[in-house]
């Protein structure tokens, strides 16, 4: 008997122990399904009010989505999003030849809002040099949604802010 109780106040534990573990992966999880709602093309403007388009692709057995960016006088950047335990990882290939690393942790609740904050980057020789340093994404509802990317380059950051509409499917 006294065994039995045993057993069952460690599953109990065990079980208590793992919950947040489990909690947080649901977030997480919840956090990447609001980006993959995104799926499909979108347009819009950038702060100067200069043409930007964005389209997102699932990828790789739908464990990870593709975003294509194209902002106006620049070259096209890709980021792909994908699960991280509690939080969703963020990896940028930029036109200056680096590629920042970055990680959100969506908070309980319906998703609003991820930020995504600068974790390391490759190929760059020193956090002065010039990299995409956060990303704020807002979702106002399914058709519309915002970016706010943060550059940095020798300690100052500049905020590009791109609002986003959903395309019509053709």
């Amino acid at each position: 008997m006294a065994n039995r109780i045993l057993a069952t106040l460690i599953a109990i534990l065990a079980l208590t122990a793992a919950a947040p573990i489990v909690l947080a992966a649901s977030h997480a999880s919840a956090g990447l399904q609001k980006i993959e709602s995104l799926a499909g093309d979108w347009e819009g403007k950038d702060g100067d009010g200069n043409p930007v388009k964005t389209s997102f692709k699932l990828i790789a057995g739908d464990t990870a989505v593709m975003e294509t960016l194209h902002m106006s006088g620049m070259e096209e950047m890709v980021t792909l999003y994908s699960d991280d335990g509690d939080g969703i990882a963020l990896l940028h290939y930029c036109p200056t030849n680096n590629q920042p690393r970055m990680r959100a942790v969506p908070a309980a609740g319906e998703i609003k809002q991820l930020d995504f904050g600068f974790q390391g980057a490759g190929n760059l020789p020193d956090v002065a040099t010039g990299h995409e340093h956060r990303l704020i994404m807002e979702f106002q509802n399914k058709e519309q949604f915002t970016e706010r990317w943060t550059w940095r380059k020798g300690g100052k950051d500049l905020e590009m802010t791109y609002q986003f509409t959903r395309r019509p499917a053709n």
